[in-house]
């Protein structure tokens, strides 16, 4: 399958500072569309730039919404629906990053909702999915990855229409990356448990995310059952988040 490098903005850029990355990664797709033969590129700029970012990329680039509500309309303030950001033209949303769950106290089964209210809407649900430093310290990693793939995946989850993103919370923004050793055992561990859930389990991708730079691309995203990636601070530079798709094998 071909890879899918996807760029997570989190709360930055701007109007301008959108339109000018966008420009330029499409450019530089434009410029060698070989990428493009290997891999799928996707961005996920803060909602209030998604449907400028449709109409910037063009043919090149696929745009994601960082999250969306479990409510498709109604007397919610400030929630956003998945209808909403398919109305705007995207194709996908990412739901359950670590952030969320972080500070928003987002449970596996408000991430199934969301999962399952993208599906309805006719988007591919990125579902996150990973451990802390200290349930890694302690040997929990597999329990806990094992407990949000039982319950954050929902009913009618194919690979058509769901992706997993698996990124250590500890190597999210910090630097710290996960050895090729451990991204390897977890993703087949993943894969495993998938294939417990779904039948088209060998299909789906599963992206990593943690870190994830120019000089470490290529060596993870060769690493078996390694689908791509979810890039975060390198995704706001386009000359690195263009590296990092053409180091895709």
């Amino acid at each position: 399958m071909k890879k899918l490098i996807a760029g997570n903005w989190k709360m930055n850029g701007s109007q301008e500072r959108a339109g000018d990355l966008l420009r330029l990664i499409a450019k530089g797709l434009e410029a060698d569309r070989s990428v493009l033969a290997r891999c799928d590129v996707a961005v996920f700029p803060p909602s209030l730039y998604v449907a400028q970012a449709v109409k910037d990329v063009g043919e090149y680039v696929l745009v994601g919404a960082q999250d969306c509500s479990v409510y498709g309309s109604g007397a919610y303030t400030g929630e956003i629906s998945a209808p909403m950001i398919a109305d705007c033209g995207a194709k996908y949303v990412l739901v359950g990053h670590s952030e969320r769950r972080q500070y928003h106290g987002e449970t596996d089964e408000i991430v199934a909702q969301k999962a399952k209210a993208a599906h309805k809407a006719g988007l591919v649900a990125v579902i996150c999915i990973g451990e802390t430093e200290q349930e890694r310290q302690i040997g929990a990693e597999q329990e806990v990855v094992g407990r949000q793939i039982e319950q954050g995946i929902p009913e009618g989850t194919t690979a058509q229409n769901t992706v997993i993103a698996y990124e250590p919370v500890w190597a999210i923004g910090t630097g710290k990356t996960a050895t090729p050793e451990d991204v390897a055992l977890m993703h087949s561990f993943i894969r495993e448990k998938l294939g417990e859930r779904l039948e088209d389990s060998q299909e789906m991708r599963i992206l990593y995310g943690g870190s994830m730079k120019p000089d470490n691309a290529a060596q993870l995203l060769a690493t078996p059952h390694v689908d791509g990636g979810l890039i975060g601070g390198a995704s706001l530079e386009a000359e690195s988040f263009l590296a990092i798709a053409k180091a895709a094998p």
